[in-house]
């Protein structure tokens, strides 16, 4: 079952302390959430920390997820390898700013096979240049995107 998949990668990913420019520059917000999802991948939780707001908090389909819950995530990922793809980034209000993406993976969480291509998204904010909350609802790309919410 691909559900611990959630737990460990839509959080991470989604939590990114970022800078944001007066215009963001969508190659450096992408360069930052692979910067998170490397320091994932090497459990460095030193760096996943530097880059990861500590008030994290992340919902996916198999409950709600903090800093704690990613760390001790972490430990249980053996991950190969990822790739970000169709990374993109938009904004309607001066303060915010929505990421979205998909990620193809290859490893194992706590040694079920996890390997898969999954749909990603963030929500930056930009006043205090951290991760204002994110909607990490991470599902396999050729599943239905239930529970995935309506950001206004």
């Amino acid at each position: 079952m691909k559900k611990c998949m959630t737990h460990a990668m839509v959080v991470l990913f989604g939590a990114i302390a970022v800078s944001i420019a007066a215009t963001p520059d969508k190659g450096a917000m992408e360069g930052k959430e692979k910067a998170a999802w490397q320091a994932f991948k090497d459990k460095n939780e030193a760096e996943f920390k530097k880059l990861v707001d500590k008030d994290i908090r992340c919902v996916y389909d198999t409950g709600l997820s903090n800093m704690a819950k990613e760390l001790d995530a972490m430990k249980k990922w053996d991950m190969k390898s990822f790739a970000i793809s169709d990374y993109d980034i938009f904004s309607d209000e001066k303060d915010v700013i929505v990421s979205t993406y998909t990620v193809k993976l290859e490893g194992t969480f706590d040694g079920k096979d996890m390997s898969g291509t999954y749909n990603a998204g963030s929500v930056w904010e930009k006043g205090r240049h951290q991760l204002a909350g994110d909607f990490p609802h991470e599902h396999q790309a050729s599943r239905a995107a239930v529970g995935r919410p309506d950001i206004r």
